[in-house]
């Protein structure tokens, strides 16, 4: 029966998803605009899948750190939580279709050897080419990394399109694919076609690659692309194909001609392939997606719910509206088959379910203080590829087309991570600093010390796990820390190591607030001038600092809070200038000059109008005593934060007293 679908939808604005405007109670559809809306089976499956919206809420309830929830189906709609508004682009089109997305291509099917054959013989000039080199471009746009392909032209002869790839398949990752595409749209048609040469050179391929365990090593397959097809070619089939039929074939026939249409079906219908007629451009790809269904039956039938996750990706809607933290991120999905006995041997693929997750999430796999002050960790995808890395940063290509890029260092272990005797070397990927706790005596009546004014901790570290419980995510970290060592809270999961050295740092370094307030007393103007802020890290995400001028009077009031994301600690790095100070050696020090003009760029400045800051460093070390520990070693930074212009003609920068000698003290 026909239900009108449509209500009022309600979006606001909301913080986890970056403002976007959202609606947290349902999810809703979005439909490409070349799929037709009236469709009983779009409005069924509509309607079928609205039991996802209460699943949908009930997780995001239970785990606030969810982002996009969706089902993708495989009729072409596409249900996203939360709900969102589609806007077309500048033709009025929506053009994103769910199911030529990667996170629904690899769920839905396993790993695949491809041979895509394409006929360039005369009688494929004009619209017949333009609609066989689509064809080619939406069967690349199907395959990922787990993919092998390659591009067979034949007319009078055979030739590979890529010379360099003759006789083999490559990993169909997206330089490869990009690769393939341009050469796709330099063929040419001319001269007369005989396919029997082109499908025995695929079936050799594909026995070579199976019988020499390459490839993916799962589904094989052939796609030829022609016009017509006029030979006698059962003996190719009988050959390298019969009984077994290890190899599927898929057919298309393009234009409108259908003559040779029952010759094209039954190479597929003989092969346990799918043959399909393409006549217009706005047939491709729905034409195209067929193959999927087909190669998705043994799964469906197994009922084999792979869990896939992608390589990391940009999400293009939140890429729009600058919400950049989201940016970058990763999906894990699986398929959902149909569960009916009666249909349960035709092998019904009903959609892909999914979830992404940022990367961001990831990053808290590797805690800070684990890693130490340069340690880092990575995450490789099984291909070799770069999953999480700090420094994978989003680039756009081409108009329209989003892809990622990291530092030259993730490229350099792409390279080596697909040699396996090197990856032996270069398994080790988190570095983490030494920090001995040997009967050591925490004072836990000293709690007293982490109540105090100027101390903070890293908001973004997860000293206490606070997401899952609603009534723990309004705590801060502190807080958090805090209840659950008075038994408060009994019920906060909390990283007991993590908690323990902040305790610690909270007692050690408890003196410098009364240090600090004797300095400000006993401050001359004369001798100590402009000496805006002292401050102090530990390698726990713990930060003490006093203010000697109001916070009005600060040269930069943007350092030290959350909006300066260089100089606080955060999920995926140390303060910059807790880096620095870190590698030089207890009593030296490093002093910096930082200014920024209107246009953000960083340049050495000493101007009053110019936003800049000096800054002293530091590094000490702890001694057991002073902490009543035994075999304790910590180390911390001590800041000081004078304003611009208290060291003028003092240490050689700005006045003639020092000009000229004081230079090479700032490299």
């Amino acid at each position: 029966n026909y239900v009108e679908l449509g209500d009022e939808f309600i979006l606001e604005p909301n913080e986890h998803f970056n403002n976007l405007l959202v609606n947290t109670t349902y999810s809703d559809i979005q439909l490409p605009t070349n799929v037709y809306n009236k469709d009983p089976d779009i409005l069924n499956g509509v309607y079928m899948s609205e039991a996802l919206n209460p699943v949908f809420v009930d997780n995001f309830e239970r785990d606030p750190t969810l982002t996009w929830q969706y089902f993708g189906s495989s009729t072409g709609f596409f249900r996203l939580y939360p709900g969102i508004k589609w806007l077309p682009d500048e033709n009025g089109v929506i053009s994103f279709d769910c199911r030529n997305r990667g996170w629904y291509i690899q769920a839905a099917t396993s790993p695949k050897d491809i041979v895509i054959i394409v006929d360039v013989s005369g009688s494929m000039k004009g619209l017949r080419m333009t609609i066989a080199k689509h064809t080619i471009v939406t069967i690349l746009d199907t395959l990922g990394e787990n993919d092998f392909v390659n591009i067979i032209a034949y007319n009078d002869y055979v030739h590979f399109i890529e010379p360099c790839f003759k006789g083999i398949l490559v990993q169909a990752d997206r330089d490869n694919r990009e690769h393939f595409k341009q050469l796709v749209d330099e063929l040419q048609a001319k001269g007369v076609g005989t396919v029997n040469k082109a499908l025995t050179e695929s079936f050799k391929i594909l026995r070579e690659f199976r019988d020499a365990g390459q490839g993916g090593l799962c589904n094989q397959a052939i796609m030829l692309i022609t016009d017509g097809a006029v030979e006698d070619y059962e003996a190719v089939f009988e050959k390298y194909n019969w009984p077994d039929r290890k190899v599927r074939v898929f057919t298309y026939l393009i234009g409108r001609e259908v003559t040779f249409a029952p010759n094209v079906k039954w190479i597929a219908c003989n092969n346990k392939g799918y043959y399909t007629q393409i006549s217009t451009l706005a047939d491709v790809q729905e034409n195209v997606m067929e193959y999927l269904h087909v190669l998705s039956r043994p799964m469906v039938i197994n009922h084999d719910h792979d869990i896939i996750w992608t390589e990391a990706y940009m999400d293009s809607a939140l890429f729009a509206s600058q919400a950049q933290s989201l940016l970058l991120m990763t999906t894990v999905a699986m398929p959902v088959f149909s569960k009916k006995n009666e249909t349960r041997s035709h092998g019904i693929l009903l959609g892909v379910v999914g979830s992404d997750v940022p990367l961001r999430e990831l990053l808290k796999l590797a805690p800070r203080y684990k890693l130490g002050v340069h340690g880092y960790a990575f995450l490789n995808t099984n291909n070799g590829y770069i999953l999480s890395h700090p420094d994978l940063r989003p680039l756009v290509r081409t108009a329209g087309n989003l892809r990622t890029f990291a530092s030259v260092e993730e490229l350099a272990f792409r390279d080596i991570s697909l040699n396996p005797l090197l990856m032996m070397f270069f398994s080790l990927i988190v570095v983490k600093g030494v920090n001995v706790f040997k009967e050591g005596r925490l004072m836990w009546n000293s709690l007293h010390d982490l109540l105090q004014p100027d101390l903070s901790l890293a908001n973004e570290w997860i000293y206490c796990i606070t997401d899952i419980d609603p009534d723990h995510r309004k705590l801060s970290q502190l807080e958090a820390v805090i209840r659950f060592l008075t038994g408060e809270e009994p019920d906060l999961e909390c990283d007991e190591e993590l908690v323990q050295e902040v305790l610690f740092d909270a007692v050690v370094t408890a003196p410098m607030e009364a240090y600090w307030t004797t300095l400000a007393l006993n401050m001359s103007t004369e001798s100590e001038a402009g000496i805006e802020m002292a401050f102090l890290g530990t390698r726990a995400g713990l930060m003490r600092s006093a203010l000697y001028v109001g916070s009005e009077k600060l040269s930069n009031r943007k350092f030290l809070t959350r909006k300066d994301k260089e100089s606080i600690f955060t999920m995926d790095h140390f303060p910059l200038w807790y880096r620095r100070a870190a590698e030089h050696p207890p009593g030296s020090f490093i002093y910096s000059i930082v200014s920024e003009d209107d246009s953000g760029n960083l340049s050495l400045n000493a101007r009053r109008e110019k936003r800049r800051f000096w800054a002293r460093s530091d590094p000490f070390i702890a001694s057991p005593e002073s902490a009543n520990t035994q075999e304790v070693t910590k180390e911390g930074v001590i800041f000081f934060f004078p304003s611009p212009l208290s060291m003028t003609g003092r240490d050689g920068f700005a006045g003639e007293e020092g000009a000229g000698k004081g230079r090479s003290a700032f490299p």
